[in-house]
């Protein structure tokens, strides 16, 4: 079993993706507003990423393809091909650049006041030259083994101050199996799905099996580290919920952050409260700055054919161009509604239509063979795709401050 463990990468790298400082507020304030009662919609969340991940595991494993490049093989129609690369490429590419800033600025919101370094917070910055020399070194095995320290990291701080704090099992299993939506609390569950099912995760996971999986007999493999990764990756949300359902007993509006999270908590799990759970964040930050920019790499090299991997100059470039756009916004307090309003619209564009594709894609066979979608995963996926709809649909009317 051991051994087994010691193969798990790809699904980490997704569950480091989705488990940033926005995931880690969106979880706290659901748990802060409604106790233990959104649980269950983390427990879909949790569903609907395996269904979705898995599809693109197995187009990695098998098929030996990232999605980039499964979608520019599909797409014959030049029309539909241009258009489908402008809003993969500027979705993924500058949607991640401006969520790259909030992933930098939230590794380091607990920490308080750090001493800058040429106008940047040092702290900052050494996150950003870490992340910088990791992609840098070009390595997979490298990138993914620091991912699953971090990952590892999150699981352990969030997950044993949920259990530290003996919330109330009876109120967990309720919580997890009877849905229920309160009042005012409808946008909540959509934000800790839509936190969950992220696009450019369905680029990661492909391209990241491709590279770990080298031989086809490694589905089963790539299907345990999917559902292992991402069931933890849902169990540390599902803890930060509870640990905020404690803290803050249902008064929402107390919560202003991770240092009214700590003090909150202060009571219980002593002074050491608030850095305890300002190394969770730092974790969250940290490897979300890592994946987004190189999720943006992978779509663009796929979708634009660039040979060579981690190792092309122009893949290198454009996780360059993310990761510095990130640092110098959260650094020196650029003004970032206009790049995240494009971010939040074709990102609630792009989540239906690449579900869609996804599903096109793992029912071709001579794409896939013999691991074509099975009748039920279809139904599943169809199901999946209605809520990515709806979520793709919120996406939009909030940028545009209609909900």
């Amino acid at each position: 079993m051991f051994k087994k463990l010691k193969q798990l990468g790809p699904g980490m790298i997704v569950a480091a993706a989705f488990i940033g400082p926005g995931t880690v507020t969106t979880a706290s304030l659901a748990g802060a507003g409604y106790g233990y009662t959104l649980l269950w919609a983390m427990l879909f969340s949790i569903f609907a990423t395996i269904i979705l991940q898995e599809m693109t595991a197995r187009l990695g494993t098998q098929a030996k393809m990232g999605l980039g490049e499964a979608i520019r093989k599909k797409s014959v129609n030049k029309v539909f091909r241009y258009l489908s690369f402008a809003l993969v490429i500027s979705a993924i590419v500058v949607g991640n650049a401006a969520y790259e800033s909030g992933n930098l600025a939230g590794a380091i919101m607990g920490f308080g006041k750090v001493p800058e370094f040429l106008g940047i917070n040092s702290l900052l910055l050494l996150i950003g030259i870490t992340a910088f020399i990791l992609l840098l070194i070009g390595k997979y095995k490298y990138i993914e083994r620091f991912l699953v320290v971090l990952v590892s990291i999150m699981g352990i701080v969030f997950i044993c101050a949920a259990i530290l704090l003996e919330p109330s099992i009876s109120a967990i299993i309720k919580g997890l199996f009877v849905p229920l939506i309160p009042e005012n609390a409808t946008l909540m569950v959509v934000g800790l799905v839509g936190t969950t099912v992220v696009p450019y995760n369905l680029f990661l996971h492909a391209s990241a099996s491709k590279t770990k999986f080298k031989d086809t007999d490694s589905l089963n493999m790539s299907r345990l580290d999917t559902v292992i990764s991402v069931t933890l990756g849902g169990i540390i949300t599902m803890a930060i919920m509870i640990t905020a359902a404690i803290a803050f007993e249902g008064n929402q509006n107390e919560f202003k952050g991770i240092n009214s999270l700590g003090a909150q908590l202060q009571p219980i799990l002593g002074d050491w409260s608030t850095s305890f759970i300002a190394f969770g964040f730092l974790a969250a930050g940290f490897s979300s700055s890592i994946t987004a920019p190189l999720a943006a790499a992978y779509a663009t090299s796929e979708i634009l054919d660039w040979k060579g991997g981690l190792q092309n100059i122009k893949f290198k470039l454009t996780w360059a161009l993310v990761l510095v756009s990130g640092i110098i916004v959260a650094s020196w307090g650029f003004e970032t509604t206009a790049l995240i309003l494009f971010a939040q619209v074709t990102n609630g564009l792009l989540l239906p239509i690449l579900a869609i594709y996804l599903l096109w894609i793992v029912n071709d066979k001579e794409l896939m063979g013999n691991h074509v979608n099975s009748k039920l995963i279809n139904v599943i996926g169809v199901v999946v795709i209605m809520i990515t709809i709806l979520l793709g649909s919120r996406s939009i009317l909030s940028a545009f401050g209609i909900i």
